[in-house]
């Protein structure tokens, strides 16, 4: 193969003021400047002479008498044949010199404030033990999507091409009216469907059409961060109730007594999120009646139920009422996280306000593996996919359970039941920060999430979310030595502090 001559792009260095003279001069410093200010990095090649020449106009002596100054400073070296680049042994102090500017940066508002601590809580977890959904071994999909990937990328209908469909491509949204119908109880039609990139941005476009800025919301407590923290950065957080949780999922009646006014209940119906339990028949006729009463929209949020390990899936609220319920499903927990393909179905009043959010979003959603993922479902390989992850994460769930109450005491830590989801919460006893602990354990390289900042007020009980993922038998068990090794760490020291915190007698004695 022919080798294709290599062309060498220079930042933007400024202009050169040819009525002041010493060109020469002018330029060495500007690349000097470049060089301090890191758009030069050490190594890198610069454009030969005579092409640097011809591009600030300037005779080629002059470039030369720059580039020779520099050489002869340390900023660059030269060698016949290899051209001429940044000096590898430049220090990066010297280099950050330049960067520090003397102007104070200008304030946050407080929405960037808010999003500011939205990046820290949702940083990346390494997939690693007990990290939620990390698609590994047994549990990813199989060769079959790489295969259909190349074929429809190539040239087929997922072969680049103009703007999409914002409401997203119609055999996909065909597919998935389908899919829900048969595997939910979901009452829609293709038309109803709107492709999204996963159901943090259905979460986010229900807020934007549902809500005007005085209407309030329920949201369960404890909640998915994802969804407190819209409301929070969308200048509602005082117009979100929290409304309890209990073994029946979301107390109605609660949040009737809070504000029985809302326009939208936000819930995970069929799984709550984080604590596991499905909604009882009854709370969920209360909920339908509510909604029905007041002209108020339920947002059902249905991220994992295909995965219930005792007897079928639970039916979805959705079915009962679909002029009421606004349901949102995701296939990035049951193919892969990095696929971002979900939906939202709409009654058909909102269809129009739900496409018209979606194209200021990102206009639509991404082309090629809307198709793969129509061929993925259409040939049966969603279905076979789904039966055989059931099958994985029951048996790593088997696994972390008989691990757990091996390693931990009942009284240190305890698992919630459940039957059914991609996660498990393990309680923690003693007073033991959850937050401290996960943060022990991600510097042991074991990625767990804190359940008390889903609570109202970050202050709910102690506890951690245990994703099953397909990890081996030997990972989950050094992952699951690890996380025991930090609780108990931590338990010690809370157990210290309280013995050396003093009690109100001594101190007053001591005063």
């Amino acid at each position: 193969m022919a080798r294709k001559p290599k062309t060498v792009e220079l930042p933007s260095i400024g202009t050169l003021d040819r009525s002041a003279g010493q060109l020469g001069r002018q330029l060495a410093q500007a690349l000097r400047h470049a060089v301090n200010r890191g758009d030069l990095k050490p190594g890198e090649l610069l454009p030969s002479t005579r092409a640097l020449a011809t591009s600030l106009q300037v005779a080629r002596g002059t470039v030369i008498e720059a580039f020779d100054q520099l050489i002869a400073e340390g900023f660059l070296t030269s060698q016949p044949r290899a051209g001429t680049r940044v000096a590898q042994a430049l220090a990066p102090a010297a280099q950050a010199g330049e960067r520090v500017s003397s102007v104070e940066p200008a304030p946050l508002t407080e929405r960037a404030r808010l999003f500011t601590q939205v990046a820290r809580q949702f940083s990346v977890v390494p997939a690693a033990p007990f990290a939620v959904s990390v698609p590994v071994g047994p549990a990813a999909p199989d060769d079959i999507w790489r295969r259909l990937g190349n074929r429809l990328r190539a040239r087929g209908p997922g072969a680049p091409a103009g703007y999409g469909d914002p409401q997203g491509a119609r055999v996909l949204r065909e597919a998935i009216a389908d899919y829900v119908r048969k595997s939910r109880s979901v009452r829609c039609e293709a038309d109803e469907v709107i492709i999204t990139s996963g159901t943090q941005q259905g979460l986010y476009l229900c807020c934007q059409v549902l809500l005007d800025a005085d209407d309030s919301a329920w949201v369960e407590n404890p909640a998915y961060r994802g969804i407190t923290a819209i409301l929070e950065s969308t200048g509602r957080p005082e117009r979100m109730i929290r409304v309890p949780v209990d073994a029946e999922g979301m107390n109605v009646e609660a949040g009737i007594e809070l504000d029985s006014h809302a326009r939208a209940a936000f819930v995970t119906s069929s799984h709550q999120y984080p604590l596991g339990m499905p909604m009882s028949m009854a709370r969920r006729s209360a909920l339908l009646a509510w909604a029905r009463a007041n002209q108020a929209w339920i947002v059902e949020d249905d991220y994992d139920s295909e995965l219930r390990y005792a007897g079928h899936p639970f039916p979805s609220l959705q079915g009962l009422d679909p002029n009421r319920v606004i349901y949102l499903g995701t296939f990035s927990k049951i193919l892969f996280p990095s696929l971002r393909l979900g939906y939202a179905v709409v009654p058909k009043n909102l269809v129009e306000a739900f496409y018209g959010a979606r194209v200021l979003m990102d206009r639509h959603p991404p082309n090629a593996d809307q198709h793969v993922l129509t061929a993925f479902i259409a040939e049966g390989h969603l279905d076979r996919h789904i039966r055989r992850i059931r099958g994985v994460y029951a048996d790593r769930r088997a696994r972390i359970i008989e691990t757990i109450d091996r390693v931990l005491p009942r009284d240190v830590a305890w698992l919630q039941p459940s039957d059914q989801g991609m996660h498990m919460v393990l309680w923690l006893g003693g007073r033991i920060d959850d937050k401290r602990v996960a943060s022990l354990a991600a510097e042991s390289g074991v990625a767990v999430r804190a359940v008390s900042p889903m609570y109202a007020g970050g202050n709910g009980p102690m506890g951690l979310i245990l994703g099953l993922g397909g990890f081996s038998d030997e990972e989950i068990e050094i992952a699951t030595g690890h996380l025991a090794r930090c609780i108990n760490t931590v338990a010690r020291d809370t157990s210290r502090d309280v013995k050396t915190r003093p009690t109100k007698k001594t101190a007053r004695r001591s005063a």
